[in-house]
């Protein structure tokens, strides 16, 4: 019976359309120009790019429109552009109220963090955590973000790997090291620049192959009334499941609430974000180079949206997942990429391309993050003296070349777990609630203290983790199960059809989710969230306990702007007033931070 299935799986592969050289070539263009920046900036304008302002803030000289476009590709990353259509595909349409959480996440970081960033103009982020707290909480959180990035790079590396392996047949192990070299190549000479600039050029070749292939989904389906229709008749376009019940998988409560805390929890306080935010001159600045975000984030994740769509009207009567002609959800999209738009010579190169643009783009900018991070907190103490800053930039560089090697043998790990869109929040809830959590406590509550956050951090951290543990160890059971909308073969071959009834009658049926305890049932989508409201909790109650600090015994720029004294409002207000004031303040807060620091 094994023998069936593998013949029969081996005609399909047989009959995949693959690329031609015209592919290779414009698919090779991409990263080709990427490397080239990063030369760019490496050699050419080494004499400007040895400081460390300048390697991990640009000089401060950066411009709105690439800084906002850098972070956008920085954090749409293959998971998003391949696992959102695969999520509308298999589970339907709940998933567009993302676009309202994005909204709540730009007013969230907008009034709360990104005013205490940018006012304290600091290298590392969790710099304002040794600030507010302790060095020992600086540490801590430093160590969270690491684990985090060094979590999520193989996730990037490996969602382009399968996408490229899809259209050519390379196996996923040939094509990460190549990825991963030309990565580590440009972010390694280029610095933040490279990373900007090259962000810049992949996004824009993503967001034109994307388009054309909606241009051509759209007119092999009959138009967008014809996709509407099959959506609505297959169940795809419910968007209205409003349950509130969080052991649901998707629904609109998961999504608005669960995202909009994982989205401020990972974008909102991360490093990378933070560190363009203060590559720009003002805060005016800042706010459009957000907005900028916000706008180009809906934007993708409408198109991504709709390319689920574009899938189920075109497969509803031949899942491809069912006839094994593809391995892996995650591999819909480049499976169908080839169908409608393989007669174009390079489109499909350009497509994949695009994907790599956007997995690259997330790379360079969590590894230009992390060579800042884990120099300023890790080795910077452990390195007394004062260090030219060509020792120091090649220390970060080194970094980045060690952190780009783990990534690599890490691929090997993801390849084994579940679709990545589901994958990247259950990972990112493990550390980014504890963060969100240490730095909500920080800028909102004036009385924590150090062992407040010191125990919360920990314990919010230890929850989450279990519940990972425990909902990683049911699916991989079998005992959780989340049956996709039903999808048709009726429209397959005969010989598909052979294939589906022989593993059909070869697999046995998994245990019921209801024996799986109801802590592992909760969705994924909440796992930020518990994680910060844990923290929040035990720290404030520890720090009540233990000696909460008093009205002014914290320096006013450590705290959001709502919860600081009257007076110190009334001179931000006036500082936000004229930019140039604003900017001019900036050097003399930083400083008077320090001194308080030092007392």
């Amino acid at each position: 019976m094994a023998a069936n299935v593998t013949a029969a799986a081996a005609g399909v592969v047989g009959r995949q359309v693959l690329f031609g050289w015209v592919d290779y070539v414009a698919f090779a263009l991409m990263p080709s120009l990427s490397v080239a920046i990063g030369l760019y900036f490496g050699i050419c304008g080494r004499a400007k790019n040895t400081a460390k302002v300048d390697y991990l803030h640009g000089g401060k000289t950066m411009r709105v429109l690439p800084v906002a476009i850098s972070q956008i590709s920085s954090h749409v990353s293959g998971s998003t552009l391949v696992g959102v259509p695969s999520e509308i595909y298999l589970y339907g349409s709940v998933y567009t109220w993302i676009c309202l959480s994005v909204i709540l996440f730009s007013i969230v970081t907008n009034f709360v963090f990104l005013p205490v960033f940018f006012e304290l103009q600091l290298t590392s982020t969790y710099e304002y955590l040794e600030r507010r707290f302790s060095r020992i909480i600086r540490v801590l959180a430093s160590g969270l973000f690491t684990l985090n990035m060094v979590l999520h790079l193989p996730l990037y590396l490996y969602t382009p790997a399968i996408c490229f392996s899809q259209v050519t047949g390379v196996s996923v192990h040939w094509i990460t090291p190549v990825i991963c070299v030309m990565c580590i190549l440009y972010t390694m000479l280029g610095g933040l620049k490279a990373v900007v600039w090259t962000d810049f050029l992949q996004s824009g070749v993503t967001l034109m192959a994307f388009i054309a292939v909606l241009v051509f989904g759209l007119v092999g389906a009959g138009g967008f009334s014809q996709v509407w229709q099959a959506a609505s008749d297959g169940g795809r376009a419910d968007f209205f499941v409003m349950t509130p019940d969080p052991f649901v998988r998707n629904s609109f409560w998961t999504v608005v609430v669960g995202a909009t805390v994982s989205w401020v929890g990972g974008i909102a306080v991360h490093q990378g974000m933070v560190q363009k935010f203060l590559s720009l001159p003002n805060m005016r600045a800042a706010r459009k180079s957000l907005a900028g975000f916000t706008f180009g984030m809906i934007l993708i994740h409408l198109i991504s949206i709709f390319c689920g769509f574009l899938l189920y009207a075109d497969y509803q009567d031949c899942d491809p997942i069912k006839t094994k002609e593809i391995s892996r959800p995650d591999q819909l999209l480049p499976f169908y990429v080839m169908k409608v738009a393989g007669h174009v010579p390079g489109l499909p190169g350009l497509f994949v391309a695009g994907i790599f643009g956007a997995a690259l783009s997330s790379m360079s900018g969590c590894l230009n993050a992390l060579s800042g991070t884990i120099y300023e907190d890790f080795l910077l103490p452990l390195m007394p003296g004062k260090k030219s800053d060509v020792v120091v930039n090649l220390i970060m560089q080194s970094i980045v070349l060690v952190v780009g090697a783990v990534t690599v043998a890490l691929v090997f790990v993801v390849e084994k777990l579940g679709t990545v869109l589901e994958l990247g929040y259950s990972i990112a809830g493990v550390t980014n609630g504890a963060l969100l959590g240490l730095f909500t406590l920080g800028m909102l509550v004036p009385s924590a203290n150090t062992k407040g956050a010191v125990v919360g951090s920990l314990l919010g951290m230890a929850v989450v983790t279990v519940i990972l543990t425990g909902a990683q160890h049911a699916h991989a059971m079998g005992r959780i199960r989340y049956p996709p909308l039903p999808t048709s073969v009726e429209g397959c071959a005969a010989n598909f059809t052979s294939v589906i009834e022989t593993v059909a009658t070869s697999s046995t049926p998994s245990p019921a989710t209801d024996e799986v305890p109801l802590l592992f049932r909760l969705s994924y989508m909440y796992y930020t969230l518990v994680g910060a409201v844990v923290m929040v909790t035990v720290g404030w109650a520890v720090s009540q306990l233990t000696g909460p600090l008093r009205p002014g015994d914290v320096e006013p720029s450590l705290l959001a702007p709502m919860v600081r004294p009257k007076q110190r409002r009334r001179e931000d207000g006036a500082a936000d007033a004229d930019p140039v004031v604003k900017v001019e303040l900036l050097p003399k807060a930083k400083q008077q931070s320090e001194t308080l620091g030092a007392a």
